[in-house]
């Protein structure tokens, strides 16, 4: 009887713990540490079309450093940035950054993916902005270490030309030799084509590409490798473009 007893006594205790909400640790400064990749679009406080696709490095006690490609209504500008950050237990928090121009950017900051990712939105007035942010990771930065096919993704406007989207399956070979096939709307007209292309990615996990797809002309592109490989942010760096993306494995 006793041996029945403790065992439903076993039973209702699993079943409690099971039941429980597993609870979380809090997040704090701390839970961004490392080198991560942004990607933003939308309008600038001028109500241009802008895009950008950063690297950053968060040092776990609120400061940032990083490195900026951005188009501003087509106009294509780099430059090194820092700034600050703040987080809070409930993992959400608040990021400034300096710009190109000498002004400060705010954003407000939601982590996710087990504080390894992150979406953004700018909370300055007039702007209508909003970024996903991507941890580094464990990735390998070389040619042969992003050797993989990527779906890619990309949108924006080409000025002159209109809205631009483009999707497709590119193969990097390792080498430094980019080979695949994309569909592309061009303000709505659609065509599908084959696109080769080459690359460099640099040991801090930069790089560059320029793709063309068959008949067009080459597509140069900034690139931030981050999600351990499995993923790189892009944008397009010809002047008169306002376009980014992401491929991923």
């Amino acid at each position: 009887m006793n041996s029945l007893r403790y065992r439903f006594v076993f039973v209702v205790m699993a079943a409690l713990l099971a039941a429980t909400p597993t609870v979380h640790a809090a997040c704090s400064n701390a839970s961004v540490t490392g080198t991560y990749g942004i990607i933003s679009t939308g309008l600038n406080g001028s109500g241009q079309p802008a895009s950008s696709v950063d690297q950053v490095t968060a040092d776990g006690v609120g400061n940032i450093t990083g490195t900026s490609t951005k188009s501003i209504n087509g106009s294509i500008v780099t430059f090194p940035f820092t700034g600050t950050y703040q987080i809070s237990t409930n993992c959400t928090g608040k990021a400034t950054f300096n710009n190109q121009d000498g002004s400060t950017e705010h954003d407000s900051i939601f982590l996710n993916n087990g504080n390894k990712g992150a979406f953004l939105i700018q909370t300055d007035a007039a702007h209508v902005q909003s970024s996903v942010g991507a941890a580094q990771g464990s990735a390998t930065c070389t040619n042969l270490g992003v050797a993989h096919a990527y779906t890619l993704e990309a949108t924006g406007i080409v000025t002159g030309l209109g809205q631009v989207a483009v999707a497709g399956r590119l193969t990097f070979n390792g080498t430094g030799s980019i080979s695949g096939s994309e569909t592309q709307s061009l303000n709505g007209a659609i065509s599908t084509l084959s696109v080769t292309g080459t690359y460099q990615i640099n040991s801090d996990c930069t790089g560059t590409a320029s793709i063309t797809p068959k008949g067009m002309s080459a597509m140069n592109l900034s690139l931030v490798v981050v999600s351990s490989g499995k993923e790189i942010m892009l944008i397009e760096t010809d002047n008169g473009t306002i376009v980014a993306g992401t491929m991923q494995q």
